[in-house]
């Protein structure tokens, strides 16, 4: 089942609030992403009712299997796209940006091959012809990112 962008981009901003916090509720949901709490409210049901989330005695939002694997998705793919639209010279406020739109509309296996002959590149390039100027380093920070764990919850 493909969910649409708004789902994905809840489900991104749970995964990365997750990893500032110990615990995430829908008021740091909406607070993050700029929405009303009816809306987040909403939102958070239709996840939990999909299966993409639970939500805890205490109210928090946990991410099950499923929606742990899609936000962590979309998430690499908004780090990466933002790093290489930076290294191609797009200001970094439009970077940011413009992933957020293309993380949603690319498909998987075209994400994956640019990713791999992006990787490709810099890992054989050397650095005078790397005119995207990204390095292996780089590319490394987004992985370092996506694999972070969570912050600690005592909560449960």
């Amino acid at each position: 089942m493909h969910l649409p962008e708004s789902l994905e981009n809840y489900l991104e901003n749970i995964f990365i609030l997750s990893r500032h916090q110990p615990v995430v509720k829908a008021v740091d949901l909406a607070r993050a992403m700029g929405f009303s709490k009816p809306s987040v409210s909403r939102a958070v049901h239709i996840l939990e009712d999909d299966g993409y989330i639970t939500i805890g005695e205490n109210g928090n939002l946990i991410l099950t299997e499923t929606g742990h694997e899609i936000a962590s998705k979309v998430y690499e793919r908004h780090l990466f796209l933002t790093e290489l639209f930076k290294a191609m010279g797009v200001d970094p406020q439009t970077a940011e940006q413009d992933a957020c739109e293309v993380e949603h509309a690319i498909s998987a296996s075209t994400f994956n091959l640019l990713k791999e002959h992006i990787s490709h590149i810099v890992g054989n390039l050397s650095e005078e012809a790397n005119t995207l100027k990204l390095t292996p380093e780089d590319l490394g920070n987004i992985e370092d990112k996506i694999n972070a764990p969570p912050a600690a919850d005592s909560h449960n």
